[in-house]
Formats: structure tokens, sequence, C-alpha cells
């Protein structure tokens, strides 16, 4: 799997976090893991056809050590569908600087 990670997160790092990713993306349903949707404006030109499939999202998994953001661009409503696929480059720095910028609003240095 390819992912995207934050590792060494401190324990009060991790908790701002939790907190931001809950109030913005809702409570985790699974055990740390989160579904970030993806913009629609860089959808791929199968996702953007893919009506009944979307809205896609990235799973983030946070730990008390590690944020790991899957490459995988998913939907919840199958599991398997042309449209899942890994992120294309600009979703991929999109989440990215998503990340990023979760990181700056909370004043978390990584």
């Amino acid at each position: 799997m390819k992912q995207y990670v934050i590792d060494e997160l401190r324990i009060k790092d991790y908790e701002k976090i939790k907190a931001y990713l809950e109030m913005n993306f809702g409570s985790s349903q699974m055990g740390g893991i989160y579904w970030i949707p993806l913009d629609e404006n860089i959808f791929t030109d199968v996702q953007a056809e893919h009506k009944q499939c979307q809205p896609f999202y990235f799973a983030v998994e946070l730990e008390p050590d590690r944020m790991v953001c899957e490459l995988l661009v998913r939907t919840q409503n199958r599991i398997r569908c042309d449209c899942i696929n890994y992120a294309t480059e600009s979703q991929r720095n999109w989440l990215i600087r998503l990340v990023e910028d979760i990181f700056d609003q909370l004043e978390i240095i990584t």
C-alpha cells in the first residue's frame, strides 16, 4: 500500500489532530480511521463519470505517534470498481497540502 506517513508525533499533537479530524471529518467509526473527502475538482475522468460511487475519500489512520494517509482513492459505496485507484499526482499533492495546512493551523512542527 502506498502511504504518506508523518511519524514521531507528540501526544499533545495527537490530541490536537484527533480533535481537528473529528470536528471537520466526523468521528472515527473504526479505531482511529478517518475519511477525508477528495475535492471533486480533481477527480479523474472515470471518478467524475461514476456518480453512483461518489463521494471519494482518502483513508487516514491516526495513532498516538503517527498519522498514516493511504494514497488509494476509495469510495464507501463499493469495494471494487474502476474508479478506485491510487491517487494521481494532483490528488496526492492535494492531500499532502491539506495535511500540511492542518499541521500549520494547529501549530504542529514535524
